[in-house]
């Protein structure tokens, strides 16, 4: 029942709002005017990002029925933001500024069931980036290292075969 308050409340309240854009551009004015310091940390021109919000939480709105596909859906936007120190209060003024653009937009459409919803979805999502970026970013640090001793050996390898080829021609 909650998930569908959820994705009702969503429904809602991008109908409030007009278009998929004017409600990315709500979104990311939004999480700014709560917290302009974290602005520092997108590179991507507003047009682009405002988008980038609205569908990736249309995606997690619209798969919370699924709950592996959600765990899917949330953990490839996670390894995307692995560039991203997410941290829990970072997700709270995320969640937070979130829940009171929904709360501005709808007033007592709002339900407390469908609030706790939205904030318990925009909880996991952001644990859920935390838990990648702590568990993997190490491993990925360790790739990127071997691959980069690997591909020097080969480039120097490369060289010495077209420095012998030179000498004996």
């Amino acid at each position: 029942e909650a998930v569908q308050e959820v994705q009702y409340l969503w429904g809602e309240f991008q109908k409030a709002i007009g278009s998929r854009e004017a409600t990315g551009e709500a979104i990311y004015s939004a999480l700014f005017d709560a917290a302009p310091s974290i602005q520092s940390l997108f590179k991507t021109p507003r047009a682009v990002m405002s988008m980038r919000f609205m569908n990736g939480i249309n995606q997690i709105i619209n798969a919370t029925h699924d709950p592996k596909g959600l765990k899917v859906i949330v953990e490839t936007l996670a390894f995307q933001h692995l560039d991203l120190e997410v941290t829990i209060p970072r997700t709270i003024i995320f969640r937070d500024a979130i829940v009171d653009l929904i709360g501005v937009e709808l007033g007592a459409r709002l339900t407390n069931m469908a609030k706790e919803g939205l904030e318990t979805v925009l909880n996991y999502v952001g644990g859920a980036y935390i838990f990648v970026r702590l568990k993997f970013s190490e491993r990925l640090r360790v790739l990127q290292t071997s691959w980069a001793s690997a591909s020097k050996r080969n480039a120097s390898l490369e060289d010495g075969e077209e420095e012998a080829g030179d000498g004996s021609e």
